[in-house]
């Protein structure tokens, strides 16, 4: 039966899990999302695997034969751990991935974020990651930041999928986008193949929201005149899509450029948008406000499990992306015009986001540490 989301894919739009469990894979839960709900992807960061091992016990029994193993450094088990959960994940979507002519059924592992203020370690995390996963449908995240330009084209360059991730605004869409046809470039000047690498540039949505509405709220708090408060109440709520929206139209622009007519002659693939951040955060707004308004083709949208359920449920489909362009571009216009800069926001969120991925890495190696001392104390006392 046809629901909201497999109807996505008739739209031009992929849709993908915003998460990964070990429990949830090995028990065919995300086998049966890409049969009955038309799933075509996952992406996971260090935020949400932080989550998965500390909830439950899926990953107790896992750690405890690494250390009886003699692994017991919070380094090694955590590649350990984190690498079999993305090949088995890549595994479910093998075959979707050779259906989809390599289009789709990618699984997304985030270069640690402690690696994003340095280029060549980075480079060589994404080349150590690649070959320790060694599945053909897995994309490394690299984040969108100064250092990061260089490592998409290197790593691209060297044939790797890349998922390009913490990407606000539009000024930072445009240096993807020459990365990634730098890369695709340096390949074939070598004479080598480009028709199977995949990329994805993830445009965060709501988060943009979250600033953006703050700084209204707050310039709402200081003024009594009556025509700028109906001005900024009108913004609240706009900034996030506006911004989607807008990026968009950078890709649309993107694939007219006499660069990408040339790579695409040669076999490339178009970098595909992907909609990243679509839980609705603020419980004022719908609860599939960002997915149900970002509808369109050549896109991914990745959603956390009850934002799925949500829009299983009651999405409405339509193509809505590329609708009311000049209206968006209206809405960034009146931010701009209210004293409240769009590029400071995507900035600030861009910063925010390398801190909390970080926090929650510092987090995962503390579960980690205190799992892997909890078995070997209990090996200890065996012995005794």
């Amino acid at each position: 039966m046809a629901t909201p989301l497999t109807r996505l894919i008739d739209f031009g739009q992929s849709f993908w899990l915003d998460n990964i469990r070990r429990g949830f894979t090995r028990s065919g839960q995300l086998r049966r999302m890409v049969d009955d709900d038309g799933l075509r992807g996952v992406t996971s960061n260090p935020t949400i695997f932080e989550k998965a091992v500390a909830a439950g016990d899926d990953y107790d029994a896992g750690i405890a034969q690494l250390v009886r193993q003699g692994v017991t450094s919070t380094a090694a088990v955590y590649d350990a751990v984190t690498i079999e959960d993305i090949r088995e994940a890549c595994d479910v979507f093998a075959d979707l991935y050779s259906r989809s002519g390599r289009g789709d059924g990618f699984v997304s592992i985030e270069l640690p974020p402690d690696l994003a203020t340095s280029t060549e370690a980075s480079i060589a995390e994404g080349r150590r990651l690649w070959k320790l996963v060694d599945r053909p449908n897995v994309m490394i995240k690299v984040p969108a930041t100064d250092q990061g330009m260089p490592v998409v084209r290197t790593l691209l360059s060297e044939g790797l999928n890349i998922n390009i991730t913490l990407m606000f605004g539009a000024e930072y869409y445009e240096r993807v986008i020459d990365a990634y046809f730098s890369g695709l470039e340096d390949r074939l000047a070598r004479k080598q193949p480009i028709d199977h690498i995949a990329s994805v540039a993830s445009c965060f949505v709501s988060r943009v929201d979250t600033e953006a509405d703050g700084r209204i709220q707050a310039q709402l708090g200081t003024t009594t005149d009556a025509a700028k408060r109906a001005a900024l109440q009108a913004l609240l709520g706009k900034t996030a899509i506006a911004n989607a929206k807008r990026l968009y139209s950078v890709y649309v622009r993107s694939l007219e450029n006499e660069r990408f007519t040339k790579l695409a002659a040669a076999g490339a693939r178009r970098q595909r948008p992907l909609w990243a951040s679509t839980s609705t955060k603020n419980p004022a707004y719908p609860d599939t406000y960002y997915v149900d308004s970002l509808i369109g083709p050549d896109t991914v949208d990745t959603m956390p499990p009850a934002t799925i359920d949500a829009f299983r449920d009651h999405g409405k489909v339509a193509r809505t992306l590329d609708a009311d362009m000049t209206a968006a571009e209206r809405d960034l216009a009146a931010l701009e015009a209210a004293g409240i800069s769009l590029k400071a926001i995507t900035d600030k969120l861009l910063a925010d986001g390398l801190v909390l991925f970080q926090q929650s890495y510092d987090q995962l190696r503390d579960v980690l540490r205190q799992k892997i001392d909890a078995v070997r104390s209990v090996s200890a006392s065996t012995k005794a």
